[in-house]
């Protein structure tokens, strides 16, 4: 499937040349991707002093703001095992069996307000002038630009349910759908699914658990390290060179993209009714398993994706 918006297009992905070791971190927005590009970091290089900004060592390959043949060579310029960001689910980008595919949950109702807040602290007239310069006026006159929130914070939850769109803003069906790509492929070796109430819970434990489905041998001790490097505010006083896209300034402020919004704050938008129609919702889209997982992540459900 081809999966293009204002921001990104995953036709950017055809003919891109792989290299076996490859890491593709294929997220749903707001679930956690920054996160995990760090931990990715922090492992290949073996420490928290990279040589380069995160969103140059590891470039969103699907995004507007850049011109394709820039970020290609880029790409082909690094020496050190490659760790590629998309948006994009499994089911729209190319798979190969020398690839590790990393792919991150998170409850979707948390997606929902965490967006909110990336919106609104993202300067969308630098990035459409970035935009103009690297495609020109190709989708413009399809695809709305984002505006602020505004209006009933519970109206804005119940469009997100309720919204059939795949691309663009998050939707639940877009959550899901990203997620169920990656679930569908759970049991190949090369797909390593982790989710964001775990990195929370276990941030150790997780970060051993990255290691190893991407064959980087990794003690406990040394785990530590490095998990506390990935802390979020550790994370937030770094964030000139770790929020995504902070090098080309599309943010009005760089270290609120780390903002400590946690889990739970749908919870006054919804009642009775609305939490219904979300679990029913919920329930023809994805597995019983799958909507556990994606609720509440490995730890507290206890459904394991790859045992």
């Amino acid at each position: 499937m081809r999966y293009r918006s204002l921001v990104d297009d995953s036709a950017r992905w055809e003919g891109f040349e792989f290299r076996s070791g490859d890491i593709v971190i294929s997220t749903p927005k707001k679930c956690g991707t920054t996160w995990t590009q760090m931990l990715c970091a922090l492992l290949i290089f073996g420490g928290p002093d990279l040589p380069a900004p995160l969103d140059e060592l590891s470039p969103w390959l699907d995004m507007c703001n850049q011109s394709l043949d820039d970020v290609r060579a880029k790409l082909a310029a690094q020496s050190h095992r490659r760790f590629i960001k998309t948006h994009t689910p499994l089911d729209g980008i190319p798979i190969r069996d020398d690839v590790t595919y990393v792919v991150v949950g998170r409850d979707p109702r948390d997606v929902a307000v965490s967006f909110e807040h990336h919106a609104a602290n993202m300067d969308y007239d630098h990035f459409m002038e970035l935009r103009r310069q690297a495609v020109g006026s190709d989708g413009l006159e399809e695809f709305r630009r984002p505006g602020a929130a505004t209006g009933d914070p519970a109206a804005r939850l119940r469009a997100f349910v309720q919204s059939d769109s795949l691309a663009g803003p998050p939707t639940l069906v877009a959550v899901l759908h990203h997620l169920d790509t990656a679930w569908r492929r759970r049991h190949e070796g090369n797909v390593l699914m982790i989710h964001y109430a775990d990195l929370t819970t276990d941030l150790v434990g997780e970060t051993r658990r990255l290691a190893a489905g991407l064959g980087i041998p990794l003690t406990s001790e040394r785990a530590s390290e490095l998990a506390r490097e990935a802390r979020l505010d550790k994370m937030r006083s770094r964030a000139g060179e770790l929020a995504p896209n902070a090098s080309q300034g599309n943010w009005k402020d760089p270290a609120a993209f780390f903002r400590a919004g946690g889990t739970g704050e749908w919870r006054d938008r919804v009642d009775p009714w609305d939490a219904a129609e979300y679990e029913a919702r919920v329930a023809s889209l994805v597995s019983a398993d799958l909507a556990a997982w994606t609720h509440l992540g490995r730890i507290a459900s206890g459904v394991d994706p790859h045992a």
